[in-house]
């Protein structure tokens, strides 16, 4: 019983992963059961099993961009002990995702998914709180550590931080990844860090 819940559960993540990866590609309105199918190698019958409806894999298409964005943050955490490398780690980190799939402006700006159901929308706006709340932490805790300076509002520059990523990410995008997202970062990492740091550059 318990084998076979974890082959459950391992392929639910499949699925999931595999409606992200057709986002990504995609886009919203053009995901569907069939092509999920196909992409793990299963029926669309077999997609059934596993979820009830395709609100329900949008759900853990949500679950999996959370977990994805909070390996953002922890990955840069682990890398560092001091906040202005963690911030820069960030900032690299969420660049390597936005080259490795589109699923973030593609979820975001999507029309149809934040439409049709009050309750994602809310999801979205949450998984980008929470989001910027880890960066808030971040500067925080460079400002109690004296590297921050402590005039520089922690959750004004959590939301500077997104804002500088997630344009570069459209743009990369709208070029089918003729848009360098990643030396773009680096150079947008030495203004905010000359913006925010106590000791020199």
């Amino acid at each position: 019983m318990a084998e076979e819940k974890l082959d459950t559960e391992i392929r639910r993540e499949q699925i999931a992963e595999a409606a992200l990866s057709l986002v990504a590609s995609q886009g919203v309105s053009r995901l569907n059961v069939a092509a999920i199918a196909r992409r793990v190698g299963l029926v669309p019958s077999g997609i059934y099993r596993h979820f009830k409806s395709k609100d329900e894999i949008l759900d853990a298409v949500l679950d999996l961009l959370e977990t994805r964005m909070l390996s953002i943050i922890r990955a840069a955490c682990d890398k560092s002990e001091h906040p202005l490398e963690r911030i820069r780690a960030v900032m690299m980190n969420h660049a390597r995702f936005i080259r490795e799939g589109r699923a973030i402006p593609r979820i975001i700006f999507s029309d149809e998914l934040q439409s049709s159901s009050p309750e994602r929308r809310q999801r979205i706006l949450g998984i980008l709180l929470g989001y910027v709340g880890h960066v808030r932490e971040i500067v925080e805790a460079g400002q109690q550590q004296g590297r921050i300076r402590p005039d520089f509002d922690p959750e004004t520059f959590g939301l500077m931080l997104l804002g500088v990523i997630v344009p570069a990410g459209i743009r990369w995008h709208l070029t089918d990844g003729g848009f360098d997202v990643t030396r773009h970062a680096e150079r947008s990492w030495q203004i905010l860090r000359a913006a925010i740091a106590t000791e020199p550059t």
